[in-house]
């Protein structure tokens, strides 16, 4: 029997994250009922933008959608033989694809069962995807904002808006590029009032800023506490958590959550070494989007006493970063906390702008070596014993320049297992052959079940 050295116990604010999740989407669906607005856009779109609009206007975010797709093994087999049958490439990205198919066979991921809104492998039948009024996207991956083109052709043409954040890693941020963005912004505020008919708001956007700043500190806040040993959380629950950010970062409620709800449990979990992995005795991160119809596999590291303390990819999605004073890594202070003031449009978006163009997991799309680094710094300050790295045929850019991050993480002496698969088409990935590769490298490094 294996040895227990921590105590361990179910999050608290458990049943809030699937009801923020749940509800997310069911706004969504019904935002038409009551004369609200939908659009769609991507999990990186600057959302505090459409916020001006009004307290009425619901996203659907482009790449969590799929993820859940993925889950449901049997709907995403369908999208994707769709998509395929439609003529698109199978090597595109897989959540994209996910996405299309589900707009192709009109069939949405979530849906009514016995008067509750939930996902449709809880059985129900399948209700229309619910046709968004405007797509507003942001382009850095290399299929964002072609992603969104498809969209607006396949729904026979939403007005589409699209930015263009892709002026360089943060060690190269200008005025200029900054200026480039927020002229962008600001042209797509007034794109928006075009298309909708509406009058823009810039209190509410002011709102929303502060909400996506505070969402996404508190949120790398909450990741630097896996620092500690044991773990308070594993990377399985951390999907669960950080994807409420990827949904709508700047809403109140998720903000709210992060900061009053989240954060101060998993404070107190530190405090009464409360570990998400009971017998720890290994600590590893992975990379880049995880095989989302096979979380299973983070259990299967669980019979080692091996927990995965989150990736770059958890931390950084959503969360937003700076070095400390010690030279550590933690969370970047809100405008309140760092005392700024956004009083007019201008203050706000130019502040907005430079705050996500400071983004982790924006900088490896310009050089291996930018990833390479900070993922160096987490095995070093998160006291890893290894690393695992997803070559996830499934997305381009996330998985761009990996074989390279690869062997500096072995230069830096960490040991690397890689796994192939895809995060959103189970076609390509082997449980039995990763599961061998698991055992494997848990050998190497001497740990035992």
């Amino acid at each position: 029997m294996a040895e227990v050295k921590y105590k361990t116990e179910k999050l608290k604010c458990w049943d809030e994250v699937k009801n923020i999740r749940m509800d997310y989407y069911k706004n969504y669906t019904e935002a038409h009922d009551t004369g609200g607005l939908r659009w769609a856009g991507g999990a990186w779109t600057l959302d505090a933008v459409p916020a001006g609009l009004g307290e009425d206007v619901y996203p659907i975010t482009s790449e969590p959608y799929g993820a859940s797709i993925a889950f449901d093994k049997q709907l995403s087999l369908e999208c994707l033989e769709a998509t395929e049958k439609a003529g698109y490439a199978r090597d595109l990205c897989a959540y994209m694809r996910n996405y299309w198919g589900s707009i192709i066979l009109d069939k949405f991921a979530f849906n009514y069962k016995d008067g509750e809104f939930g996902p449709r492998f809880r059985g129900g039948e399948a209700i229309s995807f619910p046709k968004p009024d405007f797509l507003w996207q942001d382009h850095i991956c290399c299929s964002h904002a072609k992603w969104y083109q498809i969209v607006s052709e396949l729904e026979k043409g939403i007005p589409m808006f699209c930015v263009d954040v892709g002026v360089g890693p943060y060690t190269e941020i200008t005025d200029n590029r900054v200026n480039y963005v927020v002229n962008q912004l600001k042209d797509g505020i007034e794109w928006m009032e075009k298309t909708t008919g509406r009058d823009y708001d810039d209190e509410l956007l002011i709102k929303a800023v502060y909400n996506h700043c505070r969402a996404t500190s508190k949120w790398a806040e909450v990741c630097a506490l896996n620092k500690n040993i044991p773990a308070p959380l594993d990377e399985k629950t951390m999907y669960s958590l950080y994807v409420l950010g990827t949904l709508h970062k700047a809403s109140q409620r998720v903000a709210d959550f992060y900061e009053k709800i989240l954060l101060p449990e998993v404070k107190d979990r530190v405090k009464r070494e409360i570990a998400a992995v009971p017998n720890e005795q290994c600590r590893v991160m992975s990379d880049t989007q995880p095989p989302w119809g096979f979380l299973k596999v983070f259990r299967y590291l669980e019979q080692y006493g091996c927990v995965s303390i989150g990736s770059l990819y958890t931390f950084g999605l959503i969360g937003i970063w700076e070095e400390k004073e010690d030279g550590t890594w933690g969370p970047k202070p809100t405008p309140q906390e760092a005392g700024i003031e956004l009083t007019n449009r201008d203050d706000a978006l130019d502040y907005y702008v430079r705050w996500e163009l400071n983004k982790p997991e924006w900088q490896h799309f310009y050089s291996p070596h930018l990833k390479s680094e900070m993922m160096i710094r987490i095995a070093k300050e998160w006291k890893l014993d290894g690393v695992m790295l997803h070559y996830n045929r499934g997305c381009e850019g996330l998985s761009l320049g990996i074989a390279e991050n690869r062997l500096a993480l072995l230069k830096a002496g960490f040991p690397v297992m890689t796994f192939e698969g895809n995060m959103g088409d189970e076609r390509e990935f082997d449980e039995a052959r990763t599961t061998a590769r698991m055992d494997a490298f848990m050998e190497t490094l001497g740990i035992k079940k």
